[in-house]
């Protein structure tokens, strides 16, 4: 009888599990979609223009689901809990201003069209494989996620198989230890100031 029941239980968490896991997907799956329709059209057919007011909401939509403080603090490892509550702020604001900028450099890209490979869902946590094709050139492109307080996030996000958080902590771990971490905040400001004018 005791076996009986434990069998029946592991059965019940397992399926449980199971309609977790289903339900995450389905969720990432519409989330990614209404992101990937809504772009499409703001940026309309080829060869438009847009406009600043365009440009913007462009950004909101194409970086709404990025965490961009989980990424800043896997890019600077330690770093991240040695500096100042106050820098650590700013620097997650500097970060997330560069990233943002960079979605826009080439609009065209999101005109894709998107194939969804795999979606994974392990607890709170999700691997989306997906391919955008663009007339006859087809990019992997790949998303980690997170649940959080009921919406999912994204934590990275890889182009051809290249991690972004991968190369942001390439990048600025290379300089703070040639530099300091002093000389890449700096970096990062003036870039930052190069992009609001």
């Amino acid at each position: 009888m005791y076996l009986k029941t434990l069998g029946l239980l592991i059965i019940s968490i397992f399926f449980a599990g199971f309609a977790l896991a289903q339900d995450g997907e389905q969720q990432i799956r519409q989330m990614l979609n209404e992101r990937d329709a809504e772009i499409k059209k703001l940026i309309g057919t080829e060869g438009s223009s847009y406009t600043q007011e365009q440009r913007n909401q462009l950004k909101e939509i194409i970086n709404g689901v990025i965490d961009f403080r989980s990424m800043a603090e896997f890019a600077l490892e330690d770093t991240y809990t040695e500096i100042s509550e106050e820098r650590r702020e700013r620097f997650v604001e500097l970060f997330a201003t560069i990233v943002r900028d960079q979605s826009l450099n080439r609009l065209e890209i999101y005109r894709a069209e998107v194939e969804y490979e795999e979606i994974i869902v392990d607890g709170n946590q999700a691997t989306v494989s997906t391919v955008a094709q663009l007339e006859n050139v087809r990019t992997p492109v790949g998303y980690e996620m997170e649940n959080r307080a009921g919406e999912w996030v994204v934590t990275d996000f890889l182009i051809d198989g290249v991690s972004t958080a991968g190369s942001y902590n390439t990048q600025f771990q290379n300089i703070i230890r040639q530099r300091g971490f002093d000389a890449l905040f700096d970096s990062l400001e003036r870039r930052a100031a190069r992009s609001s004018t």
